[in-house]
C-alpha cells in the first residue's frame, strides 16, 4: 500500500529532532515528524511535592497542550483546567518519561516536561514523549555539568510511535488522516532494551486477532528503533 504522502506501510515521516531549541530551559528539543511540530521544554526545580518530601527522590512529570492553531479548526485553549484527553495525555508522556530515570539518583527535583503542539497532525502524545525524551536527557545532562548531581539519573531510552491497521492494511507512524479512519490503532512506548512501556490500542470496528496486534506491535518496535537512533544522533552518543 502506497500512501497518501508516498510512503511505505513500514515507513516513518520523516522525523527531525532540533535540541535546545527553547534556550531559557535546562533542556529542550523541537520535533518534527511530517506535519506534526511538538515543542518540548524540561525545567528543573530544587523542590518536590509535599508527599515526596524526606523520601530522598526526585518526580519528572509532564504537560501537554495543544495552541489554538494547531489544528485545522481553532483548538480553544483550557483556561479552567485540563480536559479529559489533556489529562489522559499528560500522564501517559509523565509515566513514560518517568521510566528513563532513576528517581533516587536525581535528589529531591522536580523535571517538569511541558509539550506544546504547535502543529498537529496525528501522533501528538508520541511525538512528545520522543522529544520530551530528547529534553529530559539535556536537562539532566545540565545538571551533571553544574555539579549538582555526579551523574545523570537517566537509566534507559524511552521512544514511541503510533500504528494502526486502515482499509486492512498494517501501517506505522499515522497522520491525522490515517488516524481519524482506523480500524485500529495503537501507541506503543518502548526502551532502548527493547521493552515495554505502555501499549494502548482500541479497535474502533470489529475486534482484532492476537495475530495482528502481534503484527502491530512489531511493527512499531521497528519505528521505535529508528527513532532512538535520531535520539542517540542527536545527543550525541
Amino acid at each position: 500500500m502506497v500512501r497518501q504522502d508516498g510512503r511505505g506501510p513500514d515507513q516513518l515521516r520523516p522525523v527531525e529532532i532540533i535540541p535546545n531549541a527553547a534556550p531559557y530551559a535546562e533542556g529542550s528539543a523541537l520535533i518534527i515528524c511530517g506535519d506534526t511540530r511538538v515543542l518540548c521544554a524540561a525545567s528543573v526545580e530544587e523542590s518536590i511535592p509535599a508527599w515526596l518530601r524526606g523520601q530522598g527522590r526526585g518526580w519528572v512529570t509532564a504537560e501537554y497542550a495543544l495552541l489554538p492553531r494547531s489544528t485545522l479548526t481553532r483548538t480553544r485553549r483550557e483556561r479552567s483546567g485540563a480536559s479529559g484527553r489533556t489529562q489522559e495525555i499528560q500522564r501517559m508522556i509523565g509515566r513514560c518519561l518517568r521510566a528513563a530515570v532513576a528517581l533516587e539518583e536525581l535528589g529531591e527535583r522536580l523535571i517538569t516536561v511541558d509539550c506544546d503542539v504547535l502543529q498537529a497532525d496525528g501522533g501528538t502524545r508520541t511525538a512528545a514523549i520522543t522529544g520530551g525524551y530528547v529534553a529530559l536527557a539535556l536537562a539532566c545532562r545540565r545538571l551533571v555539568a553544574e555539579g549538582l548531581l555526579a551523574r545523570s539519573p537517566l537509566i534507559r531510552a524511552v521512544a514511541a510511535v503510533s500504528v494502526g491497521s486502515v482499509d486492512g492494511a498494517l501501517l506505522l507512524d499515522l497522520d491525522y488522516s490515517e488516524d481519524s479512519r482506523a480500524d485500529m490503532d495503537c501507541n506503543v512506548v518502548m526502551t532502548d532494551s527493547g521493552e515495554f512501556v505502555e501499549v494502548q490500542g482500541t479497535a474502533e470496528g470489529a475486534p482484532v486477532s492476537r495475530q495482528r496486534l502481534n503484527a502491530l506491535v512489531d511493527l512499531a518496535a521497528e519505528g521505535i528503533g529508528e527513532l532512538l537512533a535520531i535520539q542517540r544522533r542527536v545527543l550525541g552518543l
